[in-house]
């Protein structure tokens, strides 16, 4: 039993294999009248690429990254951390028991930065600017 979606009869269907065959295998139109071509593509059509392409204003991988890392810091620090200096930070983060990359992020803050209002001027300290 076959399960396609047959339209046409298997003699057009074979007809239509053989008007096509000429110009698959010389890869230009082979017919003689101009008006039965195929029409080409505009010059302002969009280029066709190999992956998807990210939609308008999408964040790129180091902003995405950013943002990721700006939110567990705000997650695992919170309101109540702050203001505080580099060591401040380092101890509390230790304390609600942060991932080991996360303290190392913040052992990475300059000794001399002084205290942090929030995780934005942490951030901002580290050379990172999240979207957000």
């Amino acid at each position: 039993m076959q399960r396609g979606s047959d339209h046409l009869s298997p003699h057009r269907d074979d007809e239509a294999k053989r008007e096509l065959q000429g110009w698959l295998r010389s890869g230009h139109p082979t017919r003689a009248e101009e008006w039965d071509d195929a029409e080409p593509g505009a010059d302002d059509d969009p280029e066709l690429t190999s992956r998807p392409v990210p939609p308008a204003g999408a964040p790129t991988p180091q902003e995405a990254e950013d943002e990721a890392l700006r939110s567990d810091l705000a997650r695992h620090l919170g309101r109540h951390s702050f203001p505080a200096g580099r060591e401040a930070l380092k101890r509390e983060l230790m304390d609600q028991y942060a991932p080991d990359p996360l303290v190392d992020v913040v052992r990475r803050l300059p000794k001399e930065g002084g205290t942090y209002a929030n995780v934005q001027e942490v951030m901002a300290a580290l050379g990172r600017k999240p979207r957000a």
